[in-house]
């Protein structure tokens, strides 16, 4: 049975399978000595280089989840001081499920399965991902209700959710979409500034008591229960 070249090279454990294609259009991959496209299928019996080294087998399925510090940047660019990188360095080849940003803390997924990142990063999919979030000054019911129907920022009008009040200027917000530090820019249209903003669950995944800068391998039943809930309908 033959795959699509992209979702092989994701399944592999390299990367997700759109920064799969990404290498592809790079013209960073080859099938059988020759360049790849994207209608390439493959199977286990065709020589597949990414940056001419040979792509390993299929690794064993690991995901982790990680407290990620404020200062942290998400992205994979070992010449950057401050890049997640230096955290996971030491565990099996694992890349970051999206980001948060550095300004940022709380709850990172890692994985070397790249068929699960595509899976939860898609935005057709609206898989929830909730949100402790403070702001600099006691917000009113008008706030509540602008947040809850959509706000009008630079990408768009941010899609309904869900905001609990937990204090006076601090809530609870699930999203379903993750534009770039979309929380922050809702708060600024509205007139408030965020002042702590921490990921405190993504999907059936939440952070707990897991310490800041600290990593766990999620158990069998965990990750099998978050592959059911980001299965397409």
């Amino acid at each position: 049975m033959t795959t699509r070249l992209a979702k092989y090279i994701a399944q592999s454990g390299l990367c997700s399978r759109r920064a799969a294609s990404r290498l592809i259009d790079a013209h960073r991959v080859t099938v059988n000595h020759r360049l790849a496209n994207h209608i390439d299928h493959v199977t286990d019996n065709d020589k597949i280089c990414v940056d001419g080294e040979v792509l390993a087998p299929k690794a064993q399925q690991l995901v982790l989840a990680l407290n990620k510090p404020v200062g942290v940047d998400c992205n994979c660019d070992p010449t950057n001081p401050d890049s997640i990188v230096h955290i996971i360095a030491g565990d099996e080849r694992v890349f970051p499920v999206g980001r948060l940003d550095k300004d940022s803390h709380g709850l990172m997924l890692l994985t070397n399965d790249g068929e699960l990142c595509q899976q939860l990063l898609h935005p057709d999919f609206y898989h929830e991902k909730e949100y402790l979030v403070a702001v600099d000054r006691p917000f009113d019911a008008s706030f509540v209700s602008a947040m809850q129907q959509g706000v009008s920022i630079p990408q768009g009008i941010t899609r309904p959710c869900s905001l609990l009040p937990v204090s006076d200027n601090q809530f609870k917000l699930t999203l379903t979409q993750g534009w770039n530090r979309q929380i922050r820019k809702m708060c600024k249209q509205l007139g408030y500034r965020v002042i702590d903003l921490q990921r405190i669950r993504m999907v059936t995944i939440k952070l707990n008591a897991l310490p800041l800068g600290e990593i766990r391998r999620l158990s069998h039943e965990e990750v099998n229960t978050l592959s059911r809930a980001v299965q397409p309908i």
